[in-house]
């Protein structure tokens, strides 16, 4: 049997993952993932694919207080899956800092809840700043 979902509601389930951020307990917000997610983060080179993984990342990252809002969603639907990919940007509580990035989630209905089964966050290219070369001259003075 599946559970039908729109569009709106596939969107509010950012919302609920926010929110769970908000509290700034990474039980809370591993508690959003389903029992086989796998969250691909942005800070972090290490893939997360199961609770212990995902709380002991939001565990560092939620010392930056995040507080995350969509900028541009495109969603999918199917068969007890849906889809949400796009740009969102990070407001960090504790710096004031701004970081924009692409985001996937794929929710899957798991006993009774929608839950994230992939998670996929890295920053916008355009907002690496790259590092200026030092010119030759420059160097032979140092």
């Amino acid at each position: 049997m599946g559970k039908p979902i729109t569009e709106s509601e596939v969107r509010d389930l950012f919302q609920v993952w926010n929110g769970a951020l908000a509290t700034l307990d990474p039980k809370k917000v591993a508690s959003c993932y389903a029992k086989e997610g796998v969250l691909l983060p942005t800070v972090s080179d290490v893939p997360r694919s199961d609770f212990a993984g995902i709380e002991d990342y939001f565990t560092s990252f939620l010392t930056k207080k995040p507080q995350g809002e969509i900028l541009q969603s495109e969603v999918t639907i199917g068969h007890n899956w849906a889809q949400d990919v796009g740009i969102y940007e990070f407001t960090f509580g504790a710096t004031g800092d701004k970081v924009k990035g692409r985001y996937s989630f794929v929710y899957v209905f798991e006993d009774g809840e929608w839950k994230i089964s992939h998670h996929h966050s890295s920053v916008m290219p355009e907002g690496i700043v790259m590092p200026t070369p030092i010119p030759e001259s420059e160097v032979k003075g140092l």
